[in-house]
């Protein structure tokens, strides 16, 4: 049977194409795909593992089977780690982002922060909060020039609406987030969280909760540029194969 695979990141750049088109065996599960692909793409191999697989855009466990057909996203180590914790629990399920989750974007153009700002302002608020994630100079020993991030856009969008969805359910804030994609230099805006609640405590334990999750499981991927190389950050050195599961 004939599957679709995407690349991201390092992966993509290792293989030289953003897609491959593979003849796979019937009965092949999900976390069998990188060895498949690894196997005809040695370059693969210098590099970490997927942490999570996603098919037809939905992330499955590593013995999801596949059939005929399917669109397989192999998802590479992202920048901020591993696993989100609260992120995972039962009361954050996918249903989308409700009147509270005002906006939820990934953008190519410099971050409108009064936009964000605006959207979570309503008249029960008494605490507003802003989170901005700006590219710094300076990381582990380099004199950075300059970032290009890039996301697998539908599953980061929905993942997105996952995060604020459990904030909206736990804490009862409004909150918005926005994300960069493409190149940005120094001092830019990357991401940015606005979060408004009846509370100021609980408008910072969102905030915090959004962007400790953001970072740990929405498919963003940084590299960073320096004067004579470059490098996909989160994917320097292998890791255990993908065992994600939802």
């Amino acid at each position: 049977m004939q599957i679709t695979v995407y690349l991201f990141a390092a992966h993509r750049e290792a293989v030289g194409a953003p897609a491959l088109t593979v003849t796979v065996p019937a009965r092949v599960t999900a976390g069998e795909v990188w060895d498949l692909i690894a196997a005809r793409h040695p370059a693969l191999r210098r590099l970490a593992p997927p942490t999570a697989v996603a098919v037809n855009d939905t992330v499955h466990p590593s013995t999801h089977p596949l059939v005929d057909g399917d669109r397989v996203a192999l998802l590479a180590p992202v920048s901020g780690g591993g696993t989100g914790g609260d992120a995972t629990d039962a009361e954050a399920t996918n249903r989308g982002a409700r009147a509270g989750a005002a906006i939820l974007t990934l953008v190519r153009e410099p971050i409108a922060v009064d936009a964000l700002l605006d959207g979570v302002r309503h008249p029960g608020a008494g605490a507003v909060i802003l989170f901005l994630g700006t590219v710094r100079e300076h990381s582990r020993g380099r004199h950075v020039d300059h970032l290009e991030y890039e996301a697998y856009e539908s599953l980061a969008r929905s993942e997105m609406a996952r995060i604020a969805q459990h904030a909206v359910d736990r804490w009862g804030v409004w909150i918005a987030m926005t994300h960069r994609l493409g190149t940005l230099a120094i001092g830019e805006i990357s991401v940015a969280i606005a979060v408004a609640a009846p509370h100021r405590r609980d408008a910072f334990e969102a905030g915090r909760f959004a962007i400790d999750t953001l970072k740990q499981t929405v498919p963003i991927w940084k590299k960073e540029f320096w004067a004579g190389g470059a490098e996909w950050i989160g994917q320097e050195e292998p890791s255990p194969s993908p065992s994600h599961e939802p």
